[in-house]
């Protein structure tokens, strides 16, 4: 079972509908009234606005007309065009648009049952976290008999414009949509996770090892029911919509609606001098301007192809406006990519997403207090929310975004849309339990944009460890929500650092509270033992102290390792000291290599070291082979590291 469904304003659709069939009258939304307030905070719209019912539009109104994704939308006098690009986006995959339009058949006008109609209609959004269930009546503003906002070419369909309508009422006026992304509008749509990605920076037209493994993870993307579109950059607004000497429109977005990899056959082999073809299809959400350059409909790709030939190769446009491009011209013309990923289900047992709702918040007491503000106030940036994840292997891409509670709703009251956020990543240490307290000690592995956008995120490929996450408002001092969402292949354990040191108890006092804490950083070690020649040596650490102890991953056939690993201790006296040992994996039993014995006193020198690897029995013992290169910091202050 998935989430409870939360209902906007508490309307209950059943119930409503139900009543106002019972009393013989079509439903008006006292919570969306057909007024101005419905479409702008402050200002009035030019011309006479007349609310209607698509009844009085046309003859025979439908929800939807035939299949959703063969018509065209028009975005219409003051419509958004990202909102029609995000309509297009969202008819691609049917198991998104009917979760989006729940129940659309029950829902659709019935001609032989008019006596049922009640003017009711619900949409479901996914409103920061929760998907949202929005009532709506089906008045819709007219000036002169023709809507005012988005509409269909089918002129006898109102999907579109009732569910702009319900998006429109649950962020607070028609006005709201104004400033949102087209990547917004599919998150709240569908709940997939939003990446933003800048062709000409990743070099795909250059580097053919980058390009194939975009175009693989457009393929997973696609066909695990993600939704993907892009555009060209327009360096003016004067060049918005201007036509590029291929015929795609600068500043307008695309919607992909296939991608294939195919092999071809001995004859096309020899037509196409290449073995696979890699294709993408795109369509333009206005119907028209179509890509005139290779694989376009009048190509002379297409005419080396018979009949079968397509069949076979499965290369088909549905409708105007849709066209097929190269793997090649399509990075080659297209400046950014918006990847929004299908993450609601499990996949094979395991969660791909992680996702947590937090808050910036300020308190008096400083311990308390979370809203430290950017990296820049490094007095309290660490005051910000902690959270903490875990990679388990090496090279996997993971995605990080940060959404902020939206405002819009709030602006009749004086507040701003959005604040100015962002986030750091720190690389920390693979036994990490508390909050980070000091920046100096952390390799700072990654940040994202700061901007007043409603989300930001950062994808990075990151070695296998542990990492904290720290969300935060530009400026300090300031309280609101947000919703942290992480995505990897691999499970990564997202949870929040509360924690700032270890808790007092009946355990610890009876064996003795924690008075040292103490990070040990091994970077390397070198010139490792090697019996023979030919012999494999696969390194790995073992740091130990007391009883707890943190191991690191294996370097492959190296007598020279860059480790680069970290632990931290909290003990409860520097009588314990700290044994880094280093062993050689092996199929059947792993060998040891040599180790060193650290005090780590507070007062020792911090600096990097070089420690000779000795045997078993303490710093005294007799000197193996090798030796490490290392740093340690201690402190009697808990809250140090």
């Amino acid at each position: 079972m998935g989430p409870p469904l939360k209902l906007f304003k508490n309307q209950k659709y059943l119930e409503l509908k139900q009543e106002c069939i019972k009393d013989g009258i079509l439903f008006c939304d006292p919570t969306f009234l057909p007024e101005n307030d419905s479409l702008f905070y402050n200002r009035l719209l030019p011309g006479k606005v007349v609310w209607k019912r698509p009844q009085d539009i046309c003859d025979d109104p439908r929800l939807i007309v035939g299949n959703i994704s063969n018509h065209q939308l028009i975005q219409g006098r003051l419509g958004h065009k990202p909102m029609v690009s995000a309509f297009s986006c969202l008819a691609v995959q049917e198991s998104h648009w009917t979760k989006t339009i729940p129940n659309h058949k029950e829902q659709e006008w019935d001609p032989r049952k008019v006596d049922k109609y009640a003017g009711i209609f619900r949409f479901r959004f996914w409103h920061f976290g929760e998907w949202t269930e929005v009532v709506i009546d089906d008045l819709l503003p007219t000036i002169n008999g023709d809507l005012v906002f988005s509409f269909s070419t089918s002129m006898n369909e109102f999907w579109n414009a009732l569910l702009e309508k319900a998006y429109a009422k649950l962020l607070g006026c028609y006005e709201a949509l104004d400033g949102l992304t087209t990547t917004d509008i599919i998150v709240d749509f569908t709940g997939t996770l939003a990446e933003t990605v800048d062709m000409q920076k990743g070099r795909y037209t250059e580097l053919v090892e980058e390009k194939y493994k975009l175009f693989k993870e457009l393929y997973k993307t696609f066909t695990k029911g993600g939704l993907i579109c892009c555009s060209i950059e327009s360096p003016s607004q004067e060049e918005q919509e201007v036509e590029t000497d291929w015929g795609l429109l600068k500043g307008h977005t695309y919607t992909m609606t296939d991608i294939r990899k195919i092999r071809l056959g001995e004859r096309l082999v020899d037509v196409f001098s290449t073995e696979k073809l890699y294709m993408i299809r795109l369509r333009n959400p206005l119907g028209r301007q179509e890509w005139s350059g290779p694989w376009s409909e009048i190509s002379e790709e297409w005419q080396q192809l018979t009949a079968a030939d397509r069949k076979n190769l499965e290369l088909v446009m549905s409708d105007d406006g849709e066209f097929w491009m190269s793997l090649e011209d399509f990075c080659r013309n297209f400046h950014e990519l918006h990847v929004c990923r299908n993450v609601n289900n499990p996949i094979f047992g395991h969660k791909e997403l992680e996702s947590v709702v937090g808050c910036w918040t300020v308190d008096d007491d400083p311990l308390m207090n979370r809203s430290g503000g950017c990296y820049n106030n490094r007095d309290t940036f660490l005051q910000n929310p902690q959270y903490i994840f875990t990679v388990p292997e090496d090279g996997h891409k993971v995605i990080m975004s940060l959404q902020q509670k939206d405002m819009r709703t709030y602006r009749r009251m004086g507040r701003p849309d959005n604040y100015i956020i962002g986030f750091e990543l720190f690389k920390v240490e693979m036994n990490r339990k508390f909050r980070l307290h000091h920046l100096y000690i952390q390799e700072r592995a990654g940040t994202s944009t700061y901007i007043d956008t409603r989300t930001v995120f950062l994808s990075k490929y990151l070695k296998k460890g542990n990492y904290v996450l720290v969300p935060t408002m530009f400026q300090h001092g300031r309280t609101s929500e947000f919703l942290l969402r992480i995505f990897s292949e691999v499970p990564v354990q997202l949870r929040e650092l509360t924690l700032d040191m270890p808790k007092m108890s009946c355990w610890n006092l009876a064996r003795g509270y924690p008075k040292v804490v103490t990070q040990i950083t091994v970077h390397s070690a070198e010139g490792l033992e090697k019996k023979y020649a030919n012999e494999t040596v696969n390194p790995y650490l073992v740091i130990k102290c007391g009883k707890d102890e943190v191991r690191s991953p294996v370097q492959k056939n190296t007598v020279h390792a860059i480790f680069d690993t970290q632990a931290i201790f909290y003990r409860r006296t520097t009588d314990i000291p700290i044994i880094v040992q280093v062993w050689n994996s092996r199929k059947f039993c792993d060998q040891f290599l040599g180790q060193v014995t650290l005090d780590a006193d507070p007062s020792d020198c911090r600096d990097l070291k070089s420690l000779y690897l000795r045997k078993k029995g303490g710093p005294t013992a007799k000197v193996k082979q090798g030796h490490l290169s290392l740093k340690v910091i201690s402190s009697d202050d808990l809250t140090e590291l």
